[in-house]
């Protein structure tokens, strides 16, 4: 296991290994990772930093009783000409946002040169073959249950041996991990205390760019820091952030947002939760990126019910066909495309449910479902509202002529999680 890191890392494409030929795979790779390469700063957490596993485009592949009701205050009424409706935000809603500390004990071997026979002449054979270190990390959470159920993020207390809890109130608990889901990011937590503050949740699918927001965390280890500002965009898709390993349309916003603050939660002017904190892009000032609370919500449902999340996945490597893509597949492959828009398969992964229904490489994706795609980001999206076991509808073109096949999405393996 690696160190830990206070920001998330997203590595561009690996091109090694890649045949020196024009091969359609080969091509088609070198060509995105050309112009998709991106890095990600975000927020403290225990665990290896977030790294994209596959390609810009790839389709990425015990429990507690349900939830107690939510009975949260009130929301804030906002008022334009109420300059403190900051401060009436967070009195209201603070002493629902917690502090969170992870550690875990990591087993390393000593160094190469210690197992050489000539430092052994002078060390001996009962130097300690393996060596023990614990890494520490922090976060942020908000609790949404009285009893005790906090939302934060997976890779906060991915890999935790020891969760600590401190509410506002300076009240310490051990907190138990009940799932985390990896692909997007949202972890579920346990406290054994009762009759605790909670936040209340609001909608985060009627959003519009310029609605104030607030955010409260411990940024740098400084507990309960508040930052306002707005909301810069909607739906970013993980891709177009280079968190290339998740599924989230994320929530965009210029209220500072630093190492520390993952898991806390992002506040509208009425004080209702409607975003968990996640990352920033590092370098960079004014970008700051949160979950929205509606998918949060839905993962962490499934995580308290039964401690796992099951992802729709097909085993396909995609690119968005653009003009430019389109003339350099003539012009180098002789690939010729009828469509001018449509979402090209790049790879199709062995015993896959692609592979298995007779998806092939180059093929381009024009409708699922008889819905038009054009772009990577209406695939995913499709996918990921899909169904395990119900087959989707997807149109191809395949060497110019359109053909119709028939997928069955199964649950997104585990090794592809993480």
């Amino acid at each position: 296991m690696k160190p830990i890191k206070h920001y998330f890392v997203l590595k561009g494409f690996d091109t090694r290994g890649l045949s020196p030929s024009y091969n359609l795979r080969s091509f088609l790779l070198m060509f995105l990772w050309a112009v998709s390469a991106i890095s990600l700063g975000g927020c403290s957490r225990v665990a290896n930093p977030i790294q994209a596993q596959q390609p810009s485009g790839q389709e990425m592949p015990q429990s507690e009783p349900t939830t107690v009701p939510n009975v949260a205050p009130p929301p804030i009424i906002a008022s334009s000409g109420n300059p403190n409706y900051v401060v009436e935000v967070v009195q209201r809603v603070g002493p629902a946002v917690v502090r969170i500390d992870a550690s875990r004990t990591v087993t390393s071997r000593p160094s190469d040169e210690l197992e050489d026979p000539f430092f052994r002449r002078f060390f001996g054979d009962g130097q300690p073959r393996q060596r023990e270190r614990v890494e520490r990390g922090s976060g942020s959470g908000f609790i949404i249950n009285r009893n005790g159920q906090i939302l934060t993020n997976s890779h906060v207390v991915d890999g935790a041996d020891v969760v600590t809890v401190t509410l506002k109130d300076g009240r310490s608990f051990d907190g138990k991990v009940i799932g985390e889901d990896a692909v997007t990011d949202v972890a579920v937590i346990k406290i054994n205390a009762g009759n605790l503050p909670t936040v209340p949740i609001g909608n985060s699918d009627s959003l519009q760019a310029g609605e104030a927001v607030v955010a409260i965390g411990n940024p740098l280890g400084l507990d309960y820091t508040v930052t306002s500002g707005i909301i810069s965009a909607t739906e970013r898709s993980s891709r177009a952030i280079g968190a290339t390993d998740k599924r989230v349309d994320y929530l965009q916003t210029d209220a500072a947002i630093n190492p520390g603050n993952s898991g806390g939660p992002l506040l509208n002017a009425r004080g209702e939760v409607i975003g968990m904190n996640t990352a920033i892009i590092r370098g960079a000032q004014g970008l700051g990126f949160a979950i929205p609370i509606n998918t949060a919500q839905r993962i962490s449902q499934q995580l308290i019910t039964k401690g796992r999340v099951d992802h729709p996945y097909l085993g396909i490597q995609m690119a968005t066909l653009t003009p430019e893509l389109r003339q350099r597949l003539g012009s180098k492959l002789g690939v010729k495309l009828s469509a001018d828009k449509g979402v090209l398969l790049v790879d199709i992964v062995a015993r896959s449910p692609a592979a298995d229904a007779g998806l092939k490489q180059g093929d381009l994706i024009l409708r699922i479902n008889n819905q038009p795609v054009a772009k990577i980001e209406e695939v995913q999206k499709i996918v990921e509202a899909s169904q395990i076991g119900n087959p989707l509808q997807i149109q191809v073109e395949r060497n110019g002529e359109i053909t119709q096949v028939a997928v069955k999405p199964e649950p997104l393996p585990a090794q592809r999680q993480s």
